[in-house]
């Protein structure tokens, strides 16, 4: 029996939500067969395209909503839609036994349960704890927080099996999602060590200067790009560290907004902002920094959260710096140093730390790396999402 999977992801186009494509490419070379359903946009505009053997169907995507009950079922009711006119494509075009729903929105359930009755399962991949990404956005709880927390509730109660990225969200998914613990399994996001390599990097990005910093990531409300931008200013006019640049490689709601802060703060020179980059020219720019940053606010969703980035710096050999986060020090152990929660200055004490002892700084690196390589690299995930798949699909067979 062929194995169909389709996966549906509102949020980010595939194939640059690398998650969902590390999980898909995996899956298709376990002979499995996947289509995704996705939003359009950052270049991947093709309506229907085969890239690896994987078949997307994009749809095109709303104005990301940022505030008010109206811009999200604005935003939401438009991904809905989309799920359900082309899963009808990818039914007849393809088939599919199992649904894997990425959120954010907790909303895919409703497609899960349109195909309930024909059999299909619903496989759960928990990328983010939504009423806690609500109360970071809008530091509140409040009605929606409620929505949220009913929303969650149905997705688990829908899941026949769920993928959890850490502990923290396993144990969600037990003790508030009311799941089995044999149907949750933890398939941290972590990149390929085979081609997420270490090397020299691009020069051009360091700017001549002694020590560069480098951020990669969403550049949203919740990432602390006002912290990272205070922290800087801090070591670079407080503690006499001016030979510093800083490479921001990602894309955001909240980039405009970063740019400005750091044109009035008369800091353009110091960073360098790159926009999206993917595979080699990703790569060029994060292999020329000498410490990563990574200014998650320590919040309800953060401290639960394991960052890609945190992920990428250790696999790269980079050390790093973030605030004290609780999944945050699991990820990444002797290879950072943890600043207190939300201190900007003490973030930026912590970055001079680094740059004041070089080789700690290298040492950090190789341990991060090592740690990847020996506990947290893909080949250990993807192990645990096909075993997860075998888990949803025995329910399916017997």
């Amino acid at each position: 029996m062929t194995r169909r999977i389709l996966i549906v992801v509102e949020n980010l186009p595939v194939p640059l939500d690398r998650r969902v494509w590390v999980e898909a490419t995996t899956l298709k070379a376990a002979g499995y067969e996947v289509s995704v359903i996705c939003p359009m946009g950052r270049g991947w505009d093709a309506p229907c395209e085969e890239i690896e053997g994987i078949h997307i169907y994009r749809h095109p995507a709303p104005p990301e909503a940022h505030s008010g009950a109206v811009a999200y079922a604005r935003e939401y009711w438009h991904a809905i839609k989309a799920w359900f006119r082309l899963a009808k494509v990818v039914r007849r075009e393809r088939g599919f036994d199992v649904i894997q729903g990425c959120n954010p929105p907790d909303l895919i359930w409703l497609l899960a349960l349109r195909y309930r009755l024909s059999g299909v399962r619903y496989m759960f991949d928990h990328h983010d704890v939504c009423p806690e990404l609500f109360e970071a956005k809008f530091d509140k709880k409040g009605l929606l927080w409620w929505v949220m927390r009913i929303w969650e509730r149905i997705t688990f109660a829908t899941a026949s099996v769920s993928m959890a990225t850490n502990e923290s969200f396993r144990r969600i998914a037990i003790e508030r999602g009311g799941m089995a613990p044999e149907d949750v399994f933890i398939v941290r996001s972590a990149p390929r060590v085979e081609t997420f390599l270490p090397g020299p990097g691009d020069a051009s990005y360091r700017k001549g200067a002694k020590t560069v910093l480098g951020y990669i990531g969403v550049i949203g409300q919740q990432e602390g790009m006002d912290l990272l931008i205070a922290a800087v200013e801090h070591l670079i006019r407080d503690l006499g560290h001016s030979d510093l640049h800083v490479v921001i490689v990602g894309f955001g709601p909240e980039l405009p907004n970063v740019e400005a802060d750091v044109a009035a703060r008369g800091l353009s020179d110091y960073f360098t902002f790159t926009g999206p980059l993917y595979g080699e020219e990703m790569l060029a720019a994060m292999n020329a920094i000498d410490i990563g940053v990574a200014p998650d606010p320590k919040n309800a969703m953060n401290d639960i959260s394991t960052m890609n980035k945190v992920m990428e710096y250790m696999t790269l050999e980079k050390p790093l710096v973030q605030f004290d986060l609780t999944e945050g020090r699991a990820s990444a152990g002797e290879a950072a140093l943890y600043a207190r929660a939300n201190d900007p200055r003490d973030f930026a004490a912590r970055i001079a730390a680094l740059i004041d002892a070089p080789e700690m700084a290298r040492e950090m690196g190789r341990k991060g790396r090592a740690r990847v390589l020996e506990a947290l690299s893909w080949d250990f995930s993807a192990k645990q999402l096909l075993v997860a798949y075998d888990r949803i699909f025995s329910k399916i067979e017997k």
